[in-house]
């Protein structure tokens, strides 16, 4: 059986810190993080798309736009969970999956990046 993947990526601009780190990011300070998103299917459409990528772009841009220039910590669900990059992955996932799953399509995966060098990746 035939399976697509397609990706796009963007970044957003958060500041957070880590509660009870014991270290630097316990202190506040800022990323421009990097997002991956990956999706999913078996079949293409009748124009011969997985989804449009313009679909994607606009869900994704929708989703972070909450966090987009925010302390991410006073930010739900970051007010009550730490704003890790793997709790920011696993949040961005679950609104991703809100957002475009369907009997055809599956958000297989989110990759964030802190910086060039940190990258976590979610799946569920």
């Amino acid at each position: 059986m035939a399976r697509y993947e397609l990706m796009i990526e963007t970044h957003f601009s958060a500041a957070h810190q880590l509660r009870d780190y014991p270290g630097d990011c316990a202190r506040l300070h800022g990323h421009n993080w990097h997002v991956n998103l990956y999706v999913t299917c078996h079949e293409l459409d009748d124009l011969g798309l997985g989804i449009d990528y313009k679909v994607m772009k606009k869900e994704l841009k929708a989703a972070l736009e909450p966090w987009d220039h925010y302390h991410l910590n006073d930010v739900p669900p970051f007010d009550k969970i730490n704003p890790s990059s793997e709790n920011v992955a696993a949040e961005l996932y679950k609104e991703m999956a809100k957002r475009l799953d369907n009997a055809r399509l599956h958000v297989s995966r989110i990759e964030i990046s802190e910086t060039c060098t940190a990258k976590v990746t979610y799946w569920p």
